[in-house]
This record gives structure tokens, sequence and C-alpha cells, in this order.
């Protein structure tokens, strides 16, 4: 994660510096570094019109470059385990009459980032500078990478959920400047994981199948998987000369997250579990367990 810093332009472009953040060790429980840009003017490293907060409203409205579009992880949910890093993507699209020459994204957990007490997670990009592709003369997509350490940013569960994601961009002529904190949201997750298991294997015409299995979820206070409670949870069957699940049932995972349910067995076919997922935790479906049926 780095911090831009403000600097001079020079030979037409921006040199930008950074603040390293201390690597984490692991069961590091420390709060990371929280600080993250909350103008034009600390991304950028200038004094631009539309960095400036006194600027007139219609002259800012006027010079400032117009971000049209900002996609995060190519416009999928961002989701962690409990110890492997992940590298991201957030491109930015941005215009102006004199062009886009850079832009900036990040993501941020809490209500208010000028806030000591708004802001309990930040996860900054790896570069100064983004990477930017002319589209046309005045319009840019603009890349910027992010690796995320659940072991050190995402320090605490609560951190699963909706994040902020701020963007800027500015312009060709190295003066005006779109900023905001609040562009839209991602969701950050924690990963999920789900068994089944149908037995006995073979089993009779008409006799039992019991079906068990567990849905957890990484934990990253102590970065282990633990049963997600109380979850509703599909069972689903295809018979063995069909292409197609349907449900058989619903049922909820108990206190540890485990999974059991009996079913009268029929005909040759697969048997799995299906999670729907939660804003917390993305959804999961097994692999089909086949139950030979004599």
């Amino acid at each position: 994660m780095r911090i831009r810093a403000t600097v001079a332009a020079v030979s037409g472009a921006l040199a930008l510096s950074a603040l390293a953040v201390p690597a984490a060790h692991a069961g590091d429980h420390s709060v990371p570094n929280l600080h993250k840009p909350t103008s034009g003017a600390e991304v950028f490293g200038t004094t631009a019109r539309g960095a400036s907060k006194a600027a007139a409203a219609a002259t800012a409205a006027a010079a400032e470059p117009v971000i049209s579009k900002v996609v995060v992880n190519g416009g999928k949910d961002i989701v962690l385990g409990t110890t492997a890093k992940k590298t991201i993507s957030i491109s930015v699209t941005a215009s102006h009459a004199t062009g886009v020459v850079d832009a900036y994204a990040d993501l941020w957990h809490g209500t208010n980032p000028t806030s000591e007490t708004g802001i309990d997670g930040a996860i900054l990009p790896n570069e100064d500078v983004s990477k930017c592709t002319k589209v046309n003369a005045t319009t840019s997509t603009c890349k910027l990478t992010f690796t995320i350490d659940p072991r050190y940013d995402l320090y605490k569960n609560s951190l699963a959920g909706t994040w902020h994601v701020s963007a800027g961009a500015l312009a060709g002529n190295q003066s005006d400047i779109a900023y905001t904190d609040f562009y839209s949201t991602a969701r950050v997750q924690r990963l999920s994981k789900l068994t089944v298991n149908a037995a006995p294997e073979p089993v009779k015409k008409g006799k039992t199948i019991t079906v068990t299995g567990k849905l957890s979820r990484a934990n990253w206070e102590d970065h282990a998987y633990h049963g997600y409670s109380t979850q509703p949870v599909k069972l689903q069957f295809r018979k063995k000369t069909s292409s197609t699940y349907t449900t058989v049932k619903t049922i909820k995972t108990n206190s540890t997250g485990n999974l059991k349910t009996t079913v009268k067995a029929s005909v040759d076919g697969y048997w799995r579990y299906s999670f729907a997922g939660t804003s917390t935790t993305p959804a999961i479906t097994t692999a089909g367990d086949f139950v030979d049926v004599k």
C-alpha cells in the first residue's frame, strides 16, 4: 500500500513519491495505516482549480474532468481467505477537453475518511501513477493495481461487506482535477467453503440416503475457517442421465456450520449443496457426490 505525496510537476509530468507501510507479520493484529488521500491536491500533487474547495463551484464544475466509469476487480466482488494475498485492479475512465493523463482510486471502509474515527479500513494502489490508455483525444481509461493482504489489511471480520470507492482524474493540462471519496461502492468478502457427502454408496432403492456437509468461511481475526451458522443451504439432485440440478429441499446449518438431512434413494444420481451467499460471504456450490442406487 502506498500514499501519494504532494510534489511538483516536472518535464510535463508529475513526479510522485510514496510512504511505504511496514509489512505485517503472521499473527499481527495491529491496525494498518489508515491514512488515505482525501483531495485531488493530495493525490496529484498540484493546487489545481478542481482541487481547491475555495474555487467557485461553477468554474470548478466546468474545469473538472468528467469521470464516467470506474470498474473494480472486473465488476466482481473481492473475496479473500485467511492468508493468501490477492492483487486486483481498478480502472477509471475520464474525459477532459485537454485529455486525461492520470487517475486515482482507492478503497476505504467507514463513514468519513477525514475523521480518525470515521475510517477503519483503507486499501491504496501499488503504483504512484496510473497506466492510462487513450480512448480518443479527450478520454482515457487509467488502470491501477492493489495488493490486499488479509493478515494485514483485513484485520477484523467486520470489514467484510461494502467499501467505498474513491476516484480522481488529472486533466492533460495538469491543472484541472476531479476527485471524490464517494464515487461508488464495492464488496469485500470472506472466502467460503462448502462440502458434501452422500452415503451409503451404493444404496438399495427405497432406502435412506444421509447427506452431510459443512459451510465455513474465513475468519480474518484468527486466520482460520469456522462454521457459518444458521445459513440456508439448498440440497440439490440431478439424475445420472441429466445435466440439470433441481432443488430437493432447503435446510439450515447448525451452530457449527454443519449440514445433515435424509432423502429416499430412487435413481442413480448426484447430490450437492448450494449456498446463495450473503453480503459478507460469497455464494458457493459443491461438486456433485454420486450415489449408485441398486
